[in-house]
């Protein structure tokens, strides 16, 4: 079995009290720490500053619901043939959605999925950022908010779509490997 990244991972009892404190947290809910954390806990500060703002993005105060975020992050990540976010995420939208097959038809591509019309011009400007060189233009901005979506909702689908760019990215030059757990995951 391939290790979970390319720059391996601390052992857990040389981790910082508040990241072991976050490992154990998981552990309890979910069963396991998904293996995202024991890459980037290679670099502390790295973790809490990634962590952070995950946070803040996919649980904080948003018009925009929990699976709909997931669904953001799915679509983006899939387009980024980002293994490890593809699959993860896929878990979580499974798991928040109650959806099963309209998640894994967003994993495959959202552009044929069965999706609402709200879901479909969400995924679509999620997609145009996740584009090289975005730059959104008045046109854009004012069909998202045709479709309903608040100047909040907006920024939150640009910042879910922009962060996990990155973090498909970063993945993707750590190898990182997904927990098996996460594959059968609500289904």
């Amino acid at each position: 079995m391939k290790p979970i990244s390319r720059f391996g991972e601390p052992a857990e009892t040389d981790l910082p009290p508040d990241i072991r404190e976050v490992y154990e947290t998981n552990r309890s809910k979910i069963g396991f720490v998904p293996n995202v954390f024991r890459a980037y806990a290679a670099r502390p500060e790295h973790f809490r500053a990634f962590m952070q703002y995950h946070d803040v993005l996919m649980r904080g105060q948003s018009g925009l619901s929990r699976a709909e975020r997931e669904a953001i992050v799915v679509a983006v990540s899939a387009e980024n043939r980002c293994l490890y976010c593809t699959i993860a995420h896929g878990a979580a939208l499974r798991v928040l959605g109650k959806d099963a097959i309209l998640a894994d038809q967003i994993a495959a591509n959202w552009r044929t999925a069965d999706l609402t019309p709200r879901l479909r011009t969400m995924l679509s400007f999620a997609s145009r950022v996740n584009e090289p060189g975005f730059a959104a233009s008045d046109e854009e901005i004012a069909k998202m908010r045709e479709a309903g979506f608040s100047a909040g909702d907006i920024w939150d689908i640009a910042a879910i779509a922009g962060f996990f760019g990155f973090s498909n990215r970063m993945a993707g030059l750590m190898d990182m490997r997904p927990n098996r757990e996460f594959y059968t995951m609500g289904r």
